[in-house]
């Protein structure tokens, strides 16, 4: 099947094809017809499928066929809704990239930056917006976004955007838009939650499922380590002397962890770069950007900064802490081996995270090969460490009299 059978118009077609793209992916196939017969669709796709084409092409073809001359008077037809800024500015860039030969003006609006450029890009008027909730709704209480034309709204990657605490936001939005519009909801998993969700905002729903929410890719080569906690960091060292080459992908499951690993292999030095939530956008930018240019093989991240990042030529991801939700390890594992190359993901699995590899197995339906030659293992009796306090009390006794006053003294009164 090739972009043409799909009735994509001219001006479309031509960008797709200077973008360098012949035939659509799966997803694209299934969902961009729907799209164009203007249903509701809940797409369930983990990133890397092709899917913000599946939405922004026909988004731009029903847009380009009633598009508005005048720049002033251009009004917000589509709107995006994206839980990170990274995958907000992604999706941009993709609209851009498809949008060439049209007339059709794209923006995108998040926090972290200063608002008054984005008010002046609000206020020239646009087509298409992509946004983060928490920007998007203070733009409407200072009455700069009018969301009374949105045709269609895309909610993509729903399931992260309700694990940030975004649902509330995400319906008030909803709400926000008029009634008549077409929902696209794009998520990797569909929980009960997102399942709740589109029960409550989308009318006679199409489902599209492509490949089974546990699929990992067959082109990626899966390791497992058990070692001691407190070895993680010799064992990272170990490996990237010795195993492991190339562009690497660092996941540490919080920010604090992040910035530790960090200093210890520019130490060692190594050109490291790190992006995690408490990061300005502009650094988080420069860090993907030295990333993916080359400037430094090593990323080390969090799962909510790393979520929807597009790195191509990743040869590995290192999972130094493991996930607790089995679908992260897909999604972290997924950023390699992607466009048919192949790539590894190696886990460190210590003695508390032992249960989460049972589930994680559970869900790709596959035994992880364990490598036990190395310098740190762990003993297969180990037990997780639990901290207790060594305190035994206060060396204070209970009760604050202090003897004096427990005399029965004289009142005077």
């Amino acid at each position: 099947m090739s972009f043409k059978d799909l009735q994509l118009n001219k001006p479309i077609l031509r960008a797709v094809a200077e973008a360098g793209y012949d035939n659509p992916t799966l997803v694209q196939e299934k969902t961009i017809p729907f799209v164009l017969n203007k249903k509701d669709v809940i797409v369930s796709a983990q990133t890397g499928t092709g899917k913000t084409a599946a939405f922004a092409l026909p988004i731009l073809q029903l847009l380009f066929d009633n598009q508005d001359a005048p720049k002033k008077g251009k009004k917000i037809k589509a709107l995006i809704i994206s839980p990170t800024r990274e995958l907000a500015v992604q999706i941009e860039e993709n609209f851009k990239t498809y949008s060439t030969y049209t007339n059709l003006r794209t923006s995108v609006i998040y926090g972290g930056t200063s608002i008054e450029p984005q008010k002046d890009i609000l206020k020239k008027g646009i087509d298409i917006l992509i946004a983060t909730p928490g920007r998007l709704l203070d733009l409407h209480k200072q009455d700069f976004v009018n969301l009374d034309y949105v045709e269609t709204l895309v909610l993509d990657e729903a399931d992260l955007m309700l694990d940030m605490g975004f649902i509330d936001d995400v319906k008030k939005i909803e709400r926000l838009c008029t009634k008549e519009k077409q929902v696209l909801l794009f998520s990797a998993t569909i929980p009960y939650k997102v399942e709740q969700l589109a029960n409550t905002i989308l009318t006679n729903p199409e489902r599209i499922e492509v490949a089974p929410n546990s699929s990992t890719s067959k082109n990626v080569n899966q390791v497992l380590y058990y070692v001691p906690k407190r070895n993680k960091i010799e064992l990272c060292l170990h490996l990237l002397r010795n195993t492991i080459k190339g562009s690497i992908l660092i996941f540490r499951r919080t920010k604090f962890g992040v910035d530790k690993l960090e200093q210890t292999l520019l130490k060692n030095g190594y050109k490291v770069e790190s992006i995690h939530g408490d990061k300005s956008q502009n650094l988080r930018q420069e860090a993907l950007n030295k990333f993916k240019n080359g400037y430094v093989n090593i990323l080390i991240a969090t799962d909510v900064a790393a979520r929807g990042i597009d790195i191509d030529e990743l040869d590995a991801v290192i999972n130094f802490d493991l996930p607790n939700v089995p679908e992260t390890y897909v999604h972290r594992i997924g950023r390699t081996a992607r466009a048919g190359k192949t790539g590894i993901s190696y886990s460190f699995c210590s003695a508390d995270e032992k249960s989460y590899i049972k589930t994680i197995q559970q869900l790709i339906q596959l035994q992880i090969d364990v490598i036990e030659d190395h310098p740190y293992p762990l003993d297969p009796k180990a037990k997780p460490i639990v901290h207790k306090s060594k305190k035994t009390g206060s060396k204070h006794k209970k009760g604050r009299k202090s003897e004096a006053s427990k005399k029965k003294k004289k009142r005077w009164y």
